[in-house]
């Protein structure tokens, strides 16, 4: 029965792979499969299991987030935020890019929605980098990875759907990440200004002036109402002023009270972000209802113990785990949508973590910062898709896919860098936790 349920797993990445729902696909094959196996009595447990999803408080900060993101898209904030950073950064070798890296991470800390990012910042900057004579591979490298930034940087939906899949505390997990997303903002600036010093014509200056009074109010208005947001959302979880499903309320509050004051957010556009955030969050609860049902399944055969002998027989041990877990999850990354490695892939590995006696912190800042790569590698990165669907007609899937490759490599570099020294990552959440402490 062991060997059906690992059949069981091939049949859903097949499936998946061929273009089915995917919640449906995890849903329907876990029911085949558990009603063949186990019988039909066996399912009286799901509801329970749905029930808990369903009444999970952390988990309510999904849609929350959601909505953030999109209000803040559609008051029009990130496209001010583009554009005065561009100006601002313009005079400097690579200038617009790395001021698409920067606003790319302003946005991660502001919205956690990466298809917002890429498309926001596809439809904004990518005709103002060719118009200036970037380099389109650069150019379209540049969006996209940094449109991918809110996978990792907190606020992200794939935070919390990771701390409460793994099990550790979506506060803590939301510090363990702050480093890592700052890592990967230093090093993509780092290689925009290497290769514009190596070949100024493929990220040519910018020469504007910027000492205009205009230029000065744009800017306070642009980027000091971002940072207040970042400081609302991220200060009141890390200083426990707030859970993190309380923080993406107050956020919520903030990017609707800005939109109002940009006088931008119309009753059209808020009806619209209402539509998009239930349809986004209705989708998310589908696919882990579905999980749900596979994960019972998958356990009920003996799956798990079977996939817990092979992995803690590795040859190496923990480090023989860690390693060909991580590279499990890049594989399948350049296939399956992030949600999916989420919902079926993290939750067998958790318990082995577990055994193995592996910081579970660490361990699912490594799976975030890994899954984030799945945005980016071909054939199936969405968010080279979100780009190509708002790319002029003369950039070909070919250019972005080219573009991201450096980008992939610096990933994987940090990715390094964080499995070899754990205290990148667990340093700031350990001194928090003993500021707290001694607070009290």
């Amino acid at each position: 029965m062991e060997i059906w349920a690992l059949i069981m797993l091939a049949v859903i990445i097949f499936a998946l792979l061929l273009g089915y729902p995917v919640a449906f696909t995890l849903g329907g094959v876990a029911l085949l499969f558990g009603t063949i196996f186990l019988g039909l009595p066996f399912f009286d447990l799901l509801p329970l299991r749905i029930w808990g999803i369903m009444t999970n408080f952390t988990l309510l900060a999904v849609p929350l987030f959601i909505f953030m993101g999109i209000i803040l898209e559609k008051s029009g904030l990130a496209e001010e935020l583009i554009e005065v950073m561009g100006l601002l950064l313009g005079r400097l070798g690579g200038g617009l890019a790395i001021s698409v890296v920067i606003v790319g991470g302003m946005l991660a800390a502001t919205t956690g929605v990466v298809a917002a990012s890429v498309v926001t910042m596809g439809i904004i900057s990518l005709p103002i980098l060719l118009k200036n004579n970037y380099s389109p591979t650069l150019a379209t490298g540049v969006i996209a990875a940094s449109g991918t930034l809110g996978q990792i940087i907190p606020p992200s939906i794939v935070l919390i759907l990771l701390a409460d899949i793994i099990g550790v505390p979506a506060g803590s997990l939301f510090i363990g990440t702050i480093i890592p997303g700052i890592m990967l903002i230093t090093i993509y600036i780092l290689y925009i200004m290497f290769r514009a010093w190596l070949n100024p014509e493929i990220a040519p200056k910018l020469v504007r002036d910027i000492s205009n009074k205009k230029f000065v109010i744009r800017f306070i208005n642009s980027v000091i109402p971002t940072l207040l947001i970042i400081m609302i959302v991220l200060g009141s979880i890390i200083f426990g002023i707030a859970t993190p499903t309380e923080s993406a309320a107050f956020g919520a509050i903030a990017a609707l009270i800005l939109g109002i004051l940009h006088k931008r957010l119309t009753v059209e556009k808020l009806t619209k972000s209402i539509q998009h955030t239930t349809r986004l969050t209705s989708m998310v609860f589908l696919i882990l209802i579905g999980a749900t049902a596979f994960g019972l399944v998958f356990r009920g055969m003996g799956g798990d113990h079977l996939v817990h002998e092979i992995l803690t027989q590795l040859p190496g041990g923990q480090w023989g785990f860690i390693v060909v877990s991580l590279l499990l999850i890049f594989i399948l990354g350049f296939f399956l949508d992030f949600l999916e490695i989420c919902f079926i892939v993290v939750p067998i590995l958790a318990p082995i973590a577990q055994f193995f006696d592996i910081n579970l912190l660490w361990f699912a800042v490594l799976i975030a910062v890994n899954l984030q790569t799945s945005f980016l590698t071909p054939p199936f990165g969405f968010a080279l898709f979100y780009l190509k669907a708002v790319a002029p007609p003369t950039i070909s899937i070919d250019i972005i896919y080219r573009g991201i490759i450096p980008f992939v490599i610096l990933q994987l570099i940090v990715l390094m860098l964080l499995t070899i020294y754990p205290q990148i990552i667990l340093w700031l959440p350990n001194l928090i936790d003993h500021w707290l402490n001694f607070s009290v």
